[in-house]
């Protein structure tokens, strides 16, 4: 067991430190004026190494939000007592309220530069989708599997992706912090009202008997 926990770590270090290594690079240079060759040359692993750890180019950016893939599932897993969207609204406001990189409201230089680097990059915009239909799949199981549920979760992870990005849009545009942390937690609340309206199963919880 200690083995493979230290495994799991080495390797867990493995993904960090390429990935950092990585996206250092694109800062400097540009994503595309770094060679995948180049990076595993910083990192100082072969290039097929590198790409058992990180299949394409762009897992290398990305990789720094796949831990975020399960988050709205987790959200809704862990408080089965509370009524999903009841739950996702306060994970959402609460991660504002925070600054969590993840909700686009933060102005810390690293933030803003990562997300300069992923959304003004072609290739990652279209990688992200991915990640954003991994996260709806994992959302739908938790919500049970079926179709309305899939549907469910493919609206509520668009609310949360446009959300976090108009924050992240507004913050960039050097609009004052305070006044765009107001605006954006008015913002999630009128999009959790609709989609508890239009959703309302989901906004209540079940009752049992």
């Amino acid at each position: 067991m200690n083995e493979i926990g230290l495994r799991e770590r080495k390797k867990r270090r493995m993904y960090e430190t390429v990935s950092e290594i990585a996206i250092r690079l694109f800062l400097e240079k540009g994503y595309d004026a770094v060679s995948v060759a180049e990076i595993a040359a910083a990192a100082e692993i072969s290039k097929p190494t590198l790409f058992r750890y990180f299949p394409a180019k762009e897992d290398l950016v990305l990789h720094r939000i796949a831990d975020h893939e399960d988050e709205a599932a987790r959200v809704v897993r862990e408080a089965p007592d509370v009524a999903p969207l009841v739950s996702l609204r306060r994970d959402f406001i609460e991660g504002i309220e925070r600054g969590d990189p993840i909700t686009g409201l933060s102005d810390h230089p690293a933030v803003l530069a990562f997300y300069d680097l992923l959304y003004g990059t072609p290739a990652l915009v279209a990688r992200m989708y991915a990640h954003l239909e991994r996260s709806e799949q994992a959302l739908a199981e938790v919500l049970g599997g079926d179709l309305d549920a899939r549907l469910a979760a493919g609206q509520i992870i668009a609310v949360r992706r446009v959300l976090a990005q108009e924050n992240w849009r507004r913050v960039t545009g050097g609009e004052d912090m305070d006044v765009v942390r107001v605006d954006a937690v008015a913002a999630a609340g009128r999009a959790f009202d609709l989609l508890e309206a239009g959703l309302p199963r989901l906004a209540h919880v079940a009752e049992s008997g």
